[in-house]
């Protein structure tokens, strides 16, 4: 018997079988990208706020 008896034929994906498409793609390297300005600008102001607190 079939293992896949009873399942709809999957049929080849217009991207080539590749996961998401370009548009997605593009959102998810926007994001990180983001993740890491904000990740980078958040270190950046507390070593701002730790070298005035240490000066005071």
């Amino acid at each position: 018997m079939n293992p896949n008896s009873g399942k709809a034929a999957e049929q080849p994906r217009p991207d080539g079988g590749r996961n998401g498409s370009k548009i997605m793609r593009y959102f998810k390297t926007l994001g990180i990208a983001g993740f890491l300005f904000f990740l980078i600008k958040g270190l950046v102001w507390l070593a701002i706020f730790w070298g005035i607190g240490k000066s005071c």
